[in-house]
């Protein structure tokens, strides 16, 4: 069956062709001018990284804080010393 041509000139392959992502990679005016964003310092992992700048020390402090709290702070201070069972 032979393919009907479109009044307009319009043609859908010839687009699809056109506007797919490889094509448009491959033809890119601004692809050397945006590589830059995403070498170097400007990596996915690099900039992930750098969101946070003190999370790990952070994290390490916290971590032995609580640790030195549940080890060596007397968590009674002796408030319940003297009253009978049945106060507060």
């Amino acid at each position: 069956m032979a393919r009907s041509t479109n009044p307009t000139g319009f043609d859908m392959k010839t687009f699809t062709d056109a506007a797919t992502s490889r094509e448009w990679r491959a033809r890119d005016p601004w692809a050397r001018s945006e590589a830059w964003r995403y070498t170097g310092p400007f990596t996915r992992w690099n900039r992930m990284k750098r969101a946070f700048p003190g999370l790990g020390i952070a994290s390490v402090a916290f971590a032995g804080y609580v640790l030195f709290e549940a080890l060596f702070l007397n968590k009674s201070h002796g408030h319940d010393n003297g009253h009978g069972e049945g106060h507060h």
